[in-house]
């Protein structure tokens, strides 16, 4: 008998870390860069849903960026995988990279 509660224990708590690996490792939003503005550091995406930031649906969204150097990496019309996050109260990419 205790080798099936070792077991059942053994068991529950493997089943219970699969939902938090999903969540640590959510993935980039893919998006189209649709404007830039250097000189306010702010990128213009339509991106999918951004589940981490209540938005359940795609869109078109002006965002700041948190590293200006980031904007240099792509340009209007490239598709991107990119991370957002709220930075002082406002919606800030973290991340960004080019893909094909």
């Amino acid at each position: 008998m205790r080798k099936v509660t070792l077991i059942a224990t053994v068991i529950a708590l493997g089943l219970g870390a699969i939902p938090f690996a999903a969540t640590a490792q959510s993935g980039l939003i893919d998006g189209t860069v649709t404007k830039i503005d250097e000189s306010a550091g702010k990128i213009t995406l339509r991106h999918g849903p951004i589940k981490k930031l209540d938005m359940d649906e795609g869109m078109t969204m002006v965002f700041r960026i948190q590293d200006p150097t980031m904007l240099k990496q792509v340009k209007a019309g490239d598709k991107v995988k990119f991370d957002a996050d709220r930075v002082n109260g406002e919606l800030t990419v973290t991340k960004i990279e080019k893909t094909k």
